[in-house]
């Protein structure tokens, strides 16, 4: 499938599986999880993400062969679950912290140092890992393939993103995006070195409109289709002031997501430059539909934004 037809449509997305726990997609209910969320939601793309780990911030090993990351079988099998619902696919390995540390923190001196661990050691071993899985994701006929997730301390290493990036072009022939976190969309200098600029897009409720803007000059400058590789708000009472904190205090709310989603989907569609949204997330373990009023997490399952969100993906794709 060439580019241009793989964009001849929105992104109407939903992120799915995180963070790729081994044992855990290659079940029954995991494959059920998939096909509710195409039954329910009207999505016509599926961001399969998964993790791996490396000890801490400053670790330049990251272990992709072994627990907890899924298997290639599983990541595999997946792939071919959602395309057998019709689904786009885009491939998203990940890099996490074992100790919890968020990925965005991981970095190492500006210039080498005897002893020290460095920014050429880790990107060895991060070049390794994402070349595996864009392997799969050709293999596997995927759509999009994303190099990278908020990995903000990184994104200044602006040769080395364009090194790895060309890597994966030798094995991988689909349309290329990297993640960028939040507020960072202005800061990546590497934009013209993939084929879809991506962020995470969890802007606080009635920002929307002042972000996008915001966003809007690079999209010119670098003249590349932008999505949102993440976007959403957690079912709770707090969550849309602060959507991008899973672990704000609150009492669920579905109503309080509903008002996120509002706000967020009436500022996006209003900006046709917006070519779509992988929407965060939908688990492989599904919780059960009569669980929903009582669920405070950025799942739509059940939940009040669910219909709009099949009522809005349906419209976007209609137009």
């Amino acid at each position: 499938m060439s580019a241009v037809e793989v964009l001849d449509a929105p992104f109407c997305g939903m992120t799915w599986g995180w963070t790729g726990i081994r044992g855990t997609w290659d079940t029954d209910s995991a494959r059920e999880s998939m096909r509710l969320m195409v039954e329910t939601t009207a999505v016509n793309w599926v961001t399969i993400a998964y993790a791996a780990e490396q000890e801490h911030a400053y670790s330049t090993a990251i272990s992709f062969r072994e627990a907890p990351t899924v298997t290639d079988d599983e990541i595999r099998g997946a792939i071919r679950e959602a395309k057998a619902l019709g689904l786009r696919v885009c491939l998203k390995p990940v890099v996490n912290v074992a100790d919890g540390t968020w990925r965005a923190h991981i970095g190492f001196f500006d210039w080498d140092v005897p002893g020290e661990p460095t920014w050429g050691e880790w990107f060895e071993s991060y070049t390794e890992f994402i070349v595996h899985a864009a392997t799969i994701a050709a293999e596997e006929g995927c759509e999009l393939f994303c190099v990278g997730c908020e990995m903000v301390r990184a994104d200044a290493q602006a040769d080395r993103w364009r090194a790895l990036i060309a890597r994966v072009r030798e094995i991988y022939a689909g349309l290329v995006t990297y993640n960028c976190d939040k507020y960072q969309e202005d800061h990546i200098t590497w934009w013209d070195a993939v084929d879809v600029i991506g962020s995470s897009g969890y802007y606080p409720l009635g920002s929307w409109d002042a972000q996008l803007e915001r966003i809007r000059p690079v999209v010119e400058k670098f003249d590349r289709p932008f999505l949102f590789m993440e976007s959403g708000c957690p079912s709770r009472s707090d969550s849309p002031s602060l959507p991008n904190d899973w672990s704000l205090p609150g009492h669920p709310d579905g109503d309080a997501q509903l008002r996120w989603y509002d706000d967020a989907f009436a500022a996006i569609r209003a900006r046709p430059w917006v070519r779509g949204v992988m929407l965060w997330d939908w688990p492989a373990r599904l919780y059960p539909a009569s669980d929903a009023a009582t669920n405070d997490d950025y799942c739509p399952y059940g939940k009040p934004a669910q219909e709009f969100l099949r009522e809005q993906y349906s419209a976007w794709r209609a137009s």
